[in-house]
């Protein structure tokens, strides 16, 4: 992701206000204000404080509290959609999905509590051990610090405050500064659902506020979705803690010349396109078999050329804004300079405000940022190759390693090609685009800390206690 939760506010009337803006079209969503670092103390010891309650709470009422939000939610799906149009730009269809989502993963949440609870040890397994019989719990943490990017605005919070809160946890929350009303709707909902107030605590503020929190002793693991550059610094600056971050992607999808292509090419666009490109599994790298490029290639720019860009209130939009002009510009100035180096535009490449058309671009070479890089914009590269080996050292060929997607009719080809891709997972015959809130997410290369998806989050937010009596 390019944008994170630690990203400098985009305007402020005055010190300590934060203005959230439509994300369409410019208006003044809220007035809201921020945190200085005394106040951050001072959250940071309320929370902290808490812990002990949070730790005891049954947990058939943890689980009430997140059935019970995950209900509340459902209730509310058109006011939350709106919401995350208004505030990140997401078109209406997408922002009805994302809500959906959310529901299932405090669901998720919910179950964990009743599920995950240990283990007991065979302690008779090794000689001298006989006479001892145990077991071990999971424990919470304490305090944990969530810091949350835009692009998810709903449920990669949702991912962070339910295991969270089913492990017994408090929180302090670090919404990003461009989408923090859809941080704080959710958290109201626990509240109403029941959660004590001091449980989770929503912090605003800049970089020096977000350092105050990472740094603190008070906090016991520290989960991040965001940048590599945010990550860096996080990990050089929070101490002895554990850390959990997922850190974005440079997908690469590869179609072979056995799939069936009109599967691949729909896969593929909607991969590619998804929140405006704004998704850390995007499809950014389409990597063709030569005998099926030139038709791929066709129907794919055909396809695209069909979305519509433009409101996303209307149902008929394809693709919204970006979160800013700002990254729009920073996407277009990596295609023009793609194309400057040889690559060719076959359709987009325009801005208008926050607004990118889709781009595809091919012949893009690999020294450039286009290719290397995590776009996180409306754009995708589709490139032809010759063999498997080739295919498997082009997708290879990025430090970011989230998803992948392989698109092939022959399985023993499938399962050969999933495992040479160093990639946290592999999505056969779909494109990088797919996530289960509940499978294990996270990626394998450079930055992978931990995985997200309910129960390995909720794994991360624990910690086992043993229990052993000698008789």
């Amino acid at each position: 992701m390019l944008e994170t939760a630690t990203t400098t506010p985009q305007a402020a009337t005055s010190v300590g206000e934060l203005v959230v803006h439509n994300k369409y079209d410019g208006t003044v969503l809220a007035t809201l204000p921020q945190c200085i670092e005394a106040d951050v103390q001072l959250e940071l010891i309320r929370a902290a404080a808490a812990a002990p309650a949070a730790a005891a709470m049954p947990r058939h009422e943890r689980g009430r509290i997140l059935d019970t939000a995950a209900e509340l939610l459902l209730q509310r799906t058109d006011k939350a959609a709106e919401l995350i149009v208004a505030e990140a730009g997401k078109t209406i269809t997408q922002a009805r999905k994302e809500v959906s989502r959310a529901v299932n993963t405090l669901k998720l949440s919910a179950a964990e509590t009743r599920r995950n609870v240990g283990e007991v040890v065979p302690f008779d397994s090794f000689a001298g051990s006989e006479k001892r019989q145990g077991w071990f719990t999971r424990e919470p943490l304490g305090l944990i610090a969530a810091i949350t990017p835009y692009n998810d605005a709903l449920n990669l919070v949702a991912h962070k405050l339910g295991p969270a809160i089913a492990g017994g946890n408090t929180v302090i929350l670090k919404p990003s500064q461009l989408t923090p009303l859809t941080a704080m709707f959710l958290v109201d909902l626990l509240k109403e659902a029941g959660l004590p107030a001091d449980f989770v605590i929503t912090v605003l503020g800049d970089r020096t506020v977000a350092q105050s929190i990472i740094s603190s002793r008070l906090v016991r693991m520290v989960s991040f979705t965001g940048g590599f550059a945010t990550g860096r610094a996080i990990a050089a600056n929070a101490g002895i803690k554990r850390l959990s971050m997922e850190l974005g992607g440079n997908a690469p999808v590869i179609v072979f010349d056995d799939a069936d292509l009109a599967t691949a090419v729909e896969a593929s666009v909607s991969g590619s396109f998804w929140a405006a490109g704004q998704n850390c599994i995007g499809a950014q790298r389409i990597l063709v078999h030569r005998p099926v490029f030139d038709a791929f290639l066709e129907e794919f720019v055909t396809q695209t050329k069909d979305l519509k860009t433009g409101d996303p209130r209307s149902e008929q939009t394809d693709i919204g804004p970006m979160i800013s002009a700002s990254a729009a510009g920073e996407a277009k100035r990596k295609i023009d300079a793609a194309v400057a180096a040889g690559a060719r535009l076959l359709t987009g490449g325009t801005v208008d405000g926050s607004v990118m058309t889709p781009t595809v671009l091919t012949g893009v070479p690999r020294s450039c940022e286009a290719w290397s890089e995590e776009l996180f914009a409306p754009v995708v590269l589709i490139e032809a190759f010759d063999s498997a080996a080739e295919a498997i050292e082009l997708a290879n060929d990025s430090e970011y390693a989230l998803q992948a997607g392989v698109f092939t009719n022959d399985l023993k080809r499938a399962l050969a090609t999933a495992k040479a891709i160093d990639a946290g997972g592999v999505m056969i015959n779909d494109s990088s685009d797919y996530r289960l809130d509940a499978m294990p997410f996270g990626g394998s290369k450079y930055g992978s800390m931990g995985r997200e998806g309910v129960r390995f989050a909720y794994e991360e937010m624990t910690q086992p206690k043993v229990i052993a009596i000698a008789s």
